[in-house]
């Protein structure tokens, strides 16, 4: 059986996130669209395996996934039928094969997300579903200042919405970066792992600070006292886009 990876980019706008969600009626996934067409494709049962479970809203350039099978196809074959039959929101930009042990989401060393705020006295009618607007005016200075209490090994516990979250909270975080001028911040996050929403927690707490509603120099204690209530709102997801998905 052969093991297939794709590169893919979508916009999330439309969707309930990545991940497939059985229980739920009438919900629309990535995976699920995805999954249709290839099992169409080689009239088989096909489970996909995507690296990052993005957010319902949440974008992507370089989502990573890999599934077994036993098509015979080869690799343009499957990149031009996928790119055929796949709704025009979702793109299959590289296909490879790899070893059989080869897994998107365990094997991943590393996640990237950027999330683009625009700003400007009047909101673009045509970045709404990609870019949040902030009406006012943010000290990217203060929000940078502030990035660098997140640079290490830490326990996130304030940033996740789960209270009964089992799994340990403790994440590195490789880079966080803020740039930006009087039109558009980007913020660029790079992190080991993230768990549902702590990008966006993160980057709601870096808002905050920079509207001037938290002082940079709270961000360490607001990382250690491991409360949600202490850190910011979560972003909203239309900003958040993953970039890329590393492997050693």
């Amino acid at each position: 059986m052969r093991n297939i990876k794709l590169l893919l980019e979508y916009d999330g706008s439309r969707y309930d996130g990545w991940q497939k969600q059985p229980n739920v009626d009438k919900s629309i996934t990535i995976q699920d669209k995805v999954e249709d067409v290839l099992c169409k494709m080689e009239d088989e049962k096909i489970e996909l395996i995507g690296a990052a479970r993005t957010e319902a809203g949440v974008h992507a350039y370089g989502q990573i996934a890999n599934f077994k099978t036993n098509s015979t196809k080869k690799l343009y074959e499957i990149k031009h039928y996928l790119n055929r039959y796949l709704p025009r929101d979702i793109a299959v930009l590289e296909v490879w094969e790899v070893p059989e042990r080869f897994h998107s989401c365990f094997n991943a060393t590393s996640f990237t997300y950027q999330y683009k705020i625009s700003l400007g006295e009047v909101a673009s009618v045509f970045e709404r579903k990609y870019n949040y607007y902030s009406f006012d005016a943010l000290d990217v200075g203060a929000m940078k200042e502030a990035a660098k209490a997140f640079i290490g090994k830490h326990d996130f516990k304030s940033f996740s919405d789960n209270k009964r979250m089992k799994k340990s909270t403790e994440r590195e975080i490789f880079e966080l970066e803020v740039y930006g001028d009087v039109k558009e911040i980007l913020i660029t996050i790079k992190a080991d792992d993230f768990w549902p929403h702590m990008a966006r927690i993160i980057i709601g707490t870096l808002i905050e600070i920079g509207r001037g509603n938290v002082a940079p120099s709270k961000m360490e204690s607001i990382i250690t006292s491991l409360n949600r209530e202490n850190a910011g709102p979560t972003a909203e997801a239309r900003g958040l886009f993953l970039e890329d998905v590393s492997y050693l």
